[in-house]
């Protein structure tokens, strides 16, 4: 099969790989008809490309057909439409049924001492193949493959259910908004748009969405999120504060995290990844675990932006293990933190009702940007990392046949005939 793979820092291509084979009696294999390209996979195309060898599958936001399924994956059967979340859990286990998918004991990766194995995160995560292909094999498949309807909707009605809509109702749940209280999302990638959507339809009173691309703030705007320019002003508390009766927004959520690519970050976390990629893996990998730093620029506006007593959300990925905080502003403020990787499945019930919902309140069919097929996917990551063509959400299929270069297509939302999928 056709596969998407890393080659090098900053280098994917695409190439023939083995086909995936049910391996275990909770597996199996889907078709790919539509695979998202996300910000956390710019992390492991650069920074965190010491975990990852030559020729890995890369993608963790995967959906289609299933073609086939081990003995113990009841619930679905070839034919099925499923979409794939990119936590690989089991679903029994004493985090899982603790809403904790994210940190399943069956799948912990004990070994790099991480939480659950995760579709297309390399060795860090489990080093378990990803879903920019043209077939997936999908572990714990009989609690992580969920069935959506095989209908002539576009697979974008359903896709986001694999990472960016769950992680953005969890870091509006984690924010603790109050009713009618306000909320300040850093960052408009994908994560921050669908924050700023959710916060809205979960009753914020007031959203203020910051970025410094045009394009993502115009697409915030459009749903009617207030925004600001980070590039017009000189300081983004006092700013804030100003459209907050002078005491800064209830929450704040950071959908920034260690900035793969951006303007935000330190001279000494670039320089330690860039030592870091011009390392042996074998030596690189230690350098990150134990002594890497994040480019924490968006985290520090989040601390100094939240009122005293609210909440920061962390949505965005850090990787950093010796990163500086403002400890002191921490507790002074008396900060209230929550963070990490989204539990997909916790929150997949609560979503479905809207995703299916005709009339797309949080537009999810507005959101991808781009389409293309699987081989454009190279020209894909680098548009999506330098932010060119006002690229927020790119849509691979590896279904159609190469088209030379990935397309803008926001307005682009036709169906695939549910007869042509399989």
């Amino acid at each position: 099969m056709r596969a998407l793979t890393w080659q090098g820092k900053e280098d994917v291509r695409v190439e023939d790989v083995p086909d995936p084979k049910i391996t275990a009696p909770t597996d199996a294999v889907i078709k790919v008809t539509s695979t998202a390209i996300c910000g956390s996979d710019l992390h492991v195309y650069s920074p965190l490309g010491a975990f990852v060898d030559p020729g890995y599958v890369l993608g963790h936001e995967p959906m289609g057909i299933v073609e086939e399924v081990g003995p113990e994956v009841t619930h679905v059967r070839p034919g099925d439409r499923v979409v794939i979340p990119f936590n690989v859990s089991c679903g029994s286990c004493w985090m899982c049924t603790r809403g904790l998918q994210s940190q399943c004991e069956t799948t912990q990766v004990r070994e790099q001492s991480t939480g659950a194995s995760l579709l297309g995160f390399g060795k860090l995560y489990g080093d378990v193949p990803g879903g920019q292909a043209e077939y997936l094999r999908v572990p714990q498949a009989h609690y992580g493959a969920i069935p959506v309807p095989n209908d002539d909707e576009p697979d974008e009605r359903y896709l986001y259910l694999s990472d960016v809509l769950p992680t953005a109702w969890q870091a509006v749940e984690y924010a603790n908004i109050p009713d009618g209280g306000s909320v300040v999302v850093l960052g408009l990638g994908p994560i921050g748009q669908m924050s700023a959507r959710v916060a809205r339809h979960r009753g914020a009173g007031r959203v203020i969405a910051v970025d410094l691309v045009p394009e993502r703030l115009a697409m915030a705007r459009r749903h009617g999120i207030d925004t600001i320019d980070l590039r017009d002003v000189d300081d983004l508390p006092d700013a804030v504060r100003d459209l907050t009766g002078g005491r800064g927004p209830d929450s704040v959520i950071d959908a920034v995290g260690m900035e793969a690519h951006g303007s935000l970050g330190s001279g000494v976390a670039k320089a330690v990844q860039a030592g870091a990629n011009l390392l042996p893996d074998a030596l690189a990998r230690p350098m990150i675990k134990n002594v890497g730093v994040d480019r924490l620029g968006a985290l520090h506006l989040a601390i100094s932006t939240v009122r005293r007593g609210g909440t920061l959300s962390l949505a965005g990925i850090y990787g950093g293990v010796v990163d500086p905080l403002p400890m002191l502003e921490l507790f002074d403020k008396q900060v209230n933190l929550r963070m990490g990787q989204a539990n997909v499945r916790r929150w997949t019930d609560d979503l479905m009702p809207l995703v299916s919902d005709p009339a797309d309140p949080l537009d999810v069919l507005g959101l991808r940007t781009h389409r293309g097929s699987l081989e454009d996917g190279p020209g894909a990551y680098e548009a999506f990392q330098q932010k060119e063509d006002g690229a927020v959400k790119i849509v691979l299929d590896p279904t159609i046949p190469a088209t030379g270069a990935f397309q803008s297509s926001a307005a682009d939302t036709k169906a695939v005939p549910a007869a042509d999928r399989a």
